[in-house]
């Protein structure tokens, strides 16, 4: 395989915390040797200039929908992949609820092939914890795993029979399999368009309380003291949440925590409008709590940012705000919409690469990531100041909801490489 060098580029080091001038050798499809100015000569080496671009390890997005099986009317491989690498994704965790849930090895398999024919960048599948993502038998998590499976999760299905959670939440540990689980009081949030307050009952919107978030969390972290278990809570979302989140970590459990994108960048204003496209799960929270948010993130309490990429079509969200279907579609406008944290200051870009790179690769076991010598060569080579106004119906998704249409934007990616392979080129 031809050598490539990777010249004039702002070089994101989320293990480092730095970002600094250099270059990036690339070959075999890993990166074989990091340099710092000035560059010596590499005859055999074809060059990219990065023209003072920065130069980050690929995003590790935890939480993609996938339409298939079932629904690829929505989104298939081959779009999910198109969508992720012109956003700088180059590995999706895809969920697992689909239609059937990806719930036995046979479908994990069929999983794995069609997503290695047909999607630009890596695809690593996870499986539902329970059969039917029902909450009342646990799955075969040791022939899962062998099948391939990264992690276990019902998604936003809260198990509710504790005694089943903490049966295969058990089982997980002896097999040392990672549970993410989504933290909700399901009867408390079941029906909640909307965040609890004046805003939502000014605006007559059916909502759910933040403390149902930290109720859920609370029974989660005592089912992780008295399992062992390795255990990550896909989206923390509010302020009240945080006080756990960091007594769980000061008591040594094995636990990681994520939020999502649309929870950093927007707040329940936004659902002034009625527009649906901001219908997400959990609800968008106050300015408060997306303040709170971002500072646990910044200090290193909250892990891992999410798209949590959720195609839904039309017919789903062109309907009165409670009865339309929640998720937004995120991975090609998560990078440029993330990039507005780096913009008013909130953020620096080690801080946002070490949430979408490093920290869910490292909770993953995985070797990318990172700018290292030997990792992967998994990269996104973007220009950080390029403004554009967000076209909904210019996204590679089959589906097109994402509430940042019309959106003033500042940040493009330039160029992907998934194992040294450039699998997008901005045009």
């Amino acid at each position: 395989m031809t050598a490539t060098l990777i010249t004039n580029a702002r070089l994101i080091d989320p293990e480092a915390g730095t970002v600094s001038e250099g270059a990036l050798l690339l070959r075999d499809g890993l990166i074989a040797q990091r340099f710092d100015t000035p560059v010596p000569e590499l005859a055999e080496a074809a060059q990219i200039d990065a023209g003072g671009a920065f130069l980050a390890p690929g995003i590790v997005d935890i939480g993609v929908k996938v339409g298939e099986p079932g629904e690829r009317h929505k989104e298939s491989y081959k779009t999910a992949g198109l969508a992720a690498a012109a956003g700088g994704v180059t590995t999706m965790v895809t969920r697992p609820d689909t239609l059937p849930t990806i719930d036995t090895p046979e479908v994990l398999t069929f999983i794995r092939d069609r997503a290695e024919d047909d999607s630009a960048v890596n695809v690593l599948p996870m499986a539902a914890l329970t059969k039917g993502r029902e909450g009342k038998e646990m799955t075969e998590i040791g022939f899962l795993l062998d099948a391939g499976a990264v992690a276990f999760t019902d998604c936003d299905r809260v198990v509710t029979d504790t005694k089943v959670l903490s049966r295969a939440m058990t089982y997980a540990r002896s097999l040392g399999a990672l549970v993410i689980a989504h933290p909700q009081e399901p009867g408390l949030s079941h029906g909640g368009a909307a965040t609890s307050g004046k805003f939502a009952s000014l605006r007559g919107l059916p909502s759910v309380s933040p403390m149902a978030e930290c109720m859920g969390l609370d029974r989660d972290f005592a089912l992780v003291e008295m399992t062992g278990v390795r255990y990550h809570a896909d989206q923390i979302t509010t302020a009240r949440a945080l006080p756990s989140l960091e007594r769980a970590k000061a008591n040594g459990f094995d636990v990681t925590a994520g939020t999502s994108m649309h929870h950093l960048t927007l707040n329940e204003m936004d659902l002034a409008d009625y527009r649906t496209f901001f219908k997400v799960k959990p609800p968008l929270r106050s300015e408060d709590d997306r303040q709170a948010t971002v500072a646990a993130l910044r200090s290193g309490l909250i892990d891992i940012i999410g798209s949590f990429h959720t195609p839904q079509d039309e017919e789903s969200k062109r309907l009165p705000f409670e009865e339309a279907a929640s998720g937004a579609v995120g991975l090609e406008t998560m990078l440029p919409v993330l990039l507005r944290l780096y913009h008013s200051g909130e953020l620096d870009l080690p801080t946002l690469f070490r949430a979408l790179s490093l920290n869910p690769a490292k909770r993953l076991g995985l070797p990318c990531g990172r700018l290292a010598k030997g990792a992967p060569a998994d990269l996104v080579l973007f220009d950080a100041d390029k403004p554009f106004v967000l076209d909904r119906f210019k996204l590679q998704s089959k589906s097109k909801n994402t509430p940042f249409d019309g959106a003033r934007l500042q940040g493009k990616v330039l160029t992907t490489f998934v194992a040294g392979t450039a699998v997008y080129r901005s045009a």
